[in-house]
């Protein structure tokens, strides 16, 4: 009985490091990838809807000047306004709920918190975020909540989350990246045949990727496969 706590106990703690390295690979992934995607589409999103519709003007503004702030990473005054101008993403996200400045205040905020690794904090507002702005930043923000998950130990909800954002993504440019890190975390939880599918359908439908090397692709499924 106690050889099998022990070989338990190892286990935990192979499963907790594993879980550990996968956040320390991803996390410039998770955070900076998905920042300059919202950074660009942010811009085209809010443009349009200021020449669509006027009234979103002053929503417009006062999430450019959080923007400002969180291209400089200054997270906190992103968050809660700095006392000279802007007001800040939550404000932002409150006083402007029905207009696509204050939806993407939202998202923004989650990254802040992420920034901060508020992760509780992150999640809630990525989770609060409408998923029907944009074709790039939809699948980048749920690729965000699902390591997010990942942070919070939350593995099976962290895999759902970031299959779901390759399906949304459905393009060479993002699917590969999610769905190798969800290979990861099924690695993590001891599951290499799940893995080894995602690393297959990696190296088969998204072969001619920038986002991931074959030779590196290659490797995932040779370890997999052992």
């Amino acid at each position: 009985m106690a050889k099998k706590q022990q070989n338990v106990a190892v286990e935990n703690i192979e499963a907790v490091s594993k879980t550990e390295a996968f956040i320390e690979n991803n996390k410039k992934t998770i955070l900076y990838g998905v920042c300059a995607i919202v950074v660009i589409a942010a811009a085209i999103i809010c443009y349009v809807q200021f020449i669509k519709n006027p009234r979103e003007q002053k929503a417009n503004e006062a999430l450019a000047l959080c923007e400002t702030l969180f291209q400089k990473d200054v997270y906190d005054k992103a968050l809660d306004g700095d006392g000279q101008g802007c007001i800040g993403f939550l404000k932002v996200a409150d006083e402007y709920s029905s207009t696509k400045a204050g939806n993407l205040a939202k998202l923004y905020a989650g990254l802040c918190y992420a920034q901060q690794e508020k992760w509780e904090d992150a999640a809630k507002m990525l989770e609060s975020f409408s998923l029907k702005d944009d074709a790039m930043v939809s699948p980048a923000t749920l690729g965000a909540l699902g390591n997010v998950y990942a942070n919070l130990g939350d593995n099976d909800k962290a895999i759902k989350t970031l299959l779901k954002a390759a399906k949304t993504a459905d393009n060479a440019s993002l699917s590969p990246i999610y769905l190798i890190e969800a290979g990861e975390l099924y690695e993590v939880q001891g599951k290499p045949e799940e893995a080894l599918k995602l690393y297959k359908e990696v190296k088969t439908k998204y072969v001619t990727s920038m986002a991931v090397q074959q030779q590196d692709i290659d490797r995932y499924i040779e370890r997999v496969a052992q």
